[in-house]
């Protein structure tokens, strides 16, 4: 489908959607990662949980997130993003707050273990709109031609919040000790999702803007047999098996990084945060500056040889400054190229939520449920499998693991084809 020189240019509503589901991204990636924080500095230790407990309380929000991701893409599809990302910010926050009540319950750290489970289930369940209700909404509200742009920035928002997490919820545990940082955390979030229902709304033909005929698919009612369509799309699983390596990599990062420099490079807690943040926030330049990247090669060369270019580049270039990073000694130098490795990581990140409602056109919200879910699938591994890798054979070789993983990853971009893009 070509586009006409209108439907290239940005209007302000669509740009504001975007700012606000960063937004959405910054706060929802902020209260799930805070928990390992409070778990690196409050809850793990002698007289509290064992580094292999709390991996579970971390992995419990993943396998049920990603247990329900394709049930809530058919919701996404049936009510709309403005709907579901609402309920996910409520519910997410409501979460939040109820982890930090249990402070309030003057138990042992190590009590605590099975009501964290429960909770961080819970939490997964009501986070399961946040990226494929962003990624359909931005393919709502944004041309083609930018919307790799448009996703590299809300994906942007997401790692933003995560490097902000380290300093800023450690910060909150030291002034307000960790009970009440999460309640202050959750209820920031609460407040948020009723903004966002109060301002968005889906499709933009709702609110009178300039949209051609063919440009926004409205909702759809999904049926089994287009469930099954999707599956058979060889691209589609294809790019949702590259992203479970992309995210295994990724999520040994967002949950153990801060404890690789603190207890294994032995960096003071405050170095140790300001690590994390770094390496973190390299990510997110990456995801802002791959999307807009991604966009002029599809526009130079072609949708298939722009995207292929960009996962190449980045997945591989993030395997080998990996390596090189936990094969270094000066934690000034690991620091560095970690920063690399995740920095050209996010390079890469919005082609997948570009490519996946294109693949599934009648049904993007489902589409971007099953890329999380398969991308899920590989993400839970890394904070469960990490800690015993790194208990039985060493933390280099648990880094290293997550490399092999990543570059084999970027090679399955060599057969996946996103010639469809050129044709919808």
């Amino acid at each position: 489908m070509s586009l006409s020189h209108d439907e290239h240019q940005p209007t302000i509503h669509r740009w504001l959607i975007v700012c606000m589901l960063m937004g959405f991204t910054f706060l929802g990636h902020f209260n799930r990662v805070s928990i390992s924080v409070a778990g690196n500095e409050r809850f793990i230790g002698p007289n509290g949980m064992s580094n292999e407990q709390m991996g579970m309380v971390y992995s419990a929000f993943l396998l049920v997130y990603t247990i329900c991701m394709l049930p809530g893409g058919w919701v996404i599809d049936r009510i709309g993003p403005r709907l579901a990302l609402t309920g996910m910010g409520l519910g997410m926050g409501f979460c939040v707050i109820l982890t930090g009540a249990l402070g309030w319950l003057a138990l042992p750290i190590v009590s605590l273990w099975l009501p964290l489970l429960a909770i961080r289930g819970c939490a997964g369940v009501v986070s399961v709109p946040l990226h494929p209700g962003a990624a359909r909404s931005v393919s709502l509200w944004v041309p083609l031609a930018d919307r790799a742009t448009a996703n590299g920035l809300v994906t942007a928002g997401a790692l933003v919040g995560i490097a902000l997490t380290y300093p800023l919820f450690g910060m909150l545990m030291d002034w307000l000790d960790w009970p009440l940082a999460f309640v202050v955390c959750g209820a920031t979030m609460m407040l948020f999702a009723l903004v966002w229902w109060r301002l968005a709304a889906d499709p933009p033909a709702e609110r009178g803007l300039n949209v051609t005929p063919g440009q926004v698919i409205a909702r759809t009612r999904t049926s089994s047999a287009e469930v099954f369509e999707l599956l058979r799309n060889r691209s589609l699983v294809l790019l949702t098996l590259s992203y479970a390596m992309l995210s295994y990599f990724q999520y040994l990062f967002f949950y153990w990084i801060e404890h690789y420099f603190e207890k294994e490079l032995h960096l003071p807690v405050t170095a140790s945060r300001r690590a994390a943040f770094t390496v973190t926030m390299a990510m997110a330049f990456g995801m802002a500056f791959g999307g807009y990247g991604t966009d002029y090669l599809c526009r130079r060369f072609g949708r298939r040889q722009g995207c292929r270019a960009m996962a190449l580049t980045g997945m591989g270039l993030s395997a080998l400054f990996g390596w090189q990073g936990v094969s270094a000694q000066d934690p000034s130098h690991v620091v560095v190229l970690f920063a690399l490795a995740l920095g050209s990581l996010g390079l890469c990140e919005g082609i997948f939520w570009t490519t996946a409602p294109v693949l599934g056109v009648r049904n993007g919200g489902l589409a971007c449920a099953f890329l999380n879910t398969i991308g899920n699938a590989g993400g839970l591994l890394a904070p469960v499998l990490t800690p015993w890798i790194g208990e039985q054979y060493g933390w280099t070789a648990a880094i290293a693991v997550a490399c092999l993983v990543c570059a084999a990853g970027a090679l399955l971009w060599l057969v996946i084809d996103t010639q469809p893009a050129d044709r919808c």
